[in-house]
């Protein structure tokens, strides 16, 4: 080894090329022995070959742990599966990176991120910030000719024409601006009461950032997403496919809003997995209501057209505007049952109703309920109490962030 400059000496080569995984090392023989105990005996084999160096065993423990998650329900997989398949990710990655194969190796810590458990989670997201930096992913701006992704006016006689019946000829969503939190707590969360508020963004530097496609791709372009395609999840074609980043943002410029192939990032922990973006974002004052504390924290990010069918959430929900805007329409938790809910408890929180094609002789009861509903814009947030159902159409390219949580009696 050479000296440094001063008392020290300096990295190998050798040593700067190794991605740093110090939780794995504190507690890779506790994970090792948990997962034994639940019969993961060939896993625990085939992970000390691939700390070895084994490209072939590090593969096969991954694939061992995938098939675990893959049993049954998400909700029934053991936690420590997903920590194995972290594991399992993090040796397959240092080999990618080992042999300058830093894409793949992003790849794969990404695959972690989304499918794994929290154990090894600080590991993960170190290892990518290094692998990144050595993957130089920051995209040539030539090669992006719009760099805007959207300040687009909507025309109201054509959206009129794709909304729901009766949309925009009823009760609208009251706004309100620069609302403080005990106005918001005395008028909305206490009544559970619906309310768009204005102003609450201007500090985010999403605001300004998010529009922007060269900064969307700098920072997270060759990041692995999970995006579904389709209308949505209750229709028949629906499917998921993980993609990079910087290909779902040509997937939306090049959208088609006629086509039923639309990809949408939908629900994505997108701020757990990728840290730059988190930065750029600030939990609103109004989510301390009650005490609680914030249980999901996601993205829904998408071209104009894409839907989100009738449902309703077990949280209290902000719904932040970004970028672009989006139709909501809101039924009160008290008429579920004139929304005709599956019967399938997977989908109890979801009605049968296609707002977009009412089957008025099977479901007449929808026709005569009241509601409200708005068109969110830009730089707004719409408060969404719980149960309340709701149906969300993007009426331009949007990328929206919603805050779920409870309050301290409910946690």
């Amino acid at each position: 080894m050479s000296a440094a400059n001063g008392a020290g000496f300096s990295a190998t080569p050798a040593e700067e090329d190794l991605l740093e995984t110090p939780v794995l090392d504190a507690d890779r023989a506790n994970l090792l022995q948990s997962i034994a105990e639940q019969g993961g005996y060939a896993y625990v084999s085939m992970e000390a070959l691939a700390a070895g160096g084994d490209v072939r065993a590090a593969e096969a423990a991954r694939e061992m742990a995938w098939e675990q998650l893959h049993l049954g329900p998400w909700h029934s997989v053991l936690p420590i599966w997903r920590d194995a398949y972290s594991m399992a990710c993090l040796h397959v990655a240092k080999l990618h990176y080992a042999a300058g194969e830093f894409s793949q190796a992003i790849r794969a810590l990404d695959m972690g991120l989304i499918m794994g458990g929290p154990a090894l989670r600080a590991d993960l997201n170190l290892a990518i910030r290094k692998a990144s930096k050595k993957a130089s992913i920051a995209l040539d701006s030539s090669s992006v000719q719009n760099h805007n992704i959207v300040s687009q006016e909507v025309n109201m006689a054509e959206i009129s024409r794709i909304l729901p019946a009766r949309s925009l000829s009823r009760k609208l969503v009251g706004k309100r601006s620069a609302l403080s939190l005990e106005g918001f707590i005395k008028d909305h969360y206490v009544s559970g009461t619906p309310v768009i508020i204005r102003g609450c963004l201007d500090q985010w530097p999403a605001k300004s950032k998010w529009n922007d496609l060269n900064y969307l791709r700098s920072v997270a372009g060759f990041r692995t997403v999970p995006v579904e395609i389709g209308k949505h999840y209750l229709c028949p074609e629906w499917k998921q496919e993980l993609i990079t980043f910087s290909e779902f943002l040509e997937r939306i410029q090049s959208n088609d809003p006629t086509s039923t192939e639309t990809t949408y990032l939908a629900q994505h922990p997108l701020f757990d997995q990728i840290q730059e973006l988190r930065q750029d974002i600030l939990i609103p004052d109004y989510c301390s209501a009650g005490g609680g504390e914030i249980k999901s924290l996601n993205a829904w990010f998408g071209p104009a057209g894409t839907v989100t069918p009738l449902h309703h959430d077990p949280h209290h929900n902000i719904l932040a505007q970004v970028v672009g805007k989006k139709y909501i329409r809101l039924y009160p938790a008290t008429i579920s049952e004139e929304l005709y809910p599956h019967s399938e408890a997977m989908l109890s929180n979801s009605s049968q109703v296609d707002l977009d094609n009412i089957e008025e002789t099977e479901f007449e009861k929808i026709m005569e309920v009241e509601f409200e509903d708005c068109i969110l814009e830009e730089g707004e947030m719409l408060y969404i109490p719980p149960k309340w159902w709701h149906y969300v159409r993007s009426l331009t390219t949007s990328f929206s962030v919603s805050f779920w949580w409870n309050n301290s009696s409910e946690t």
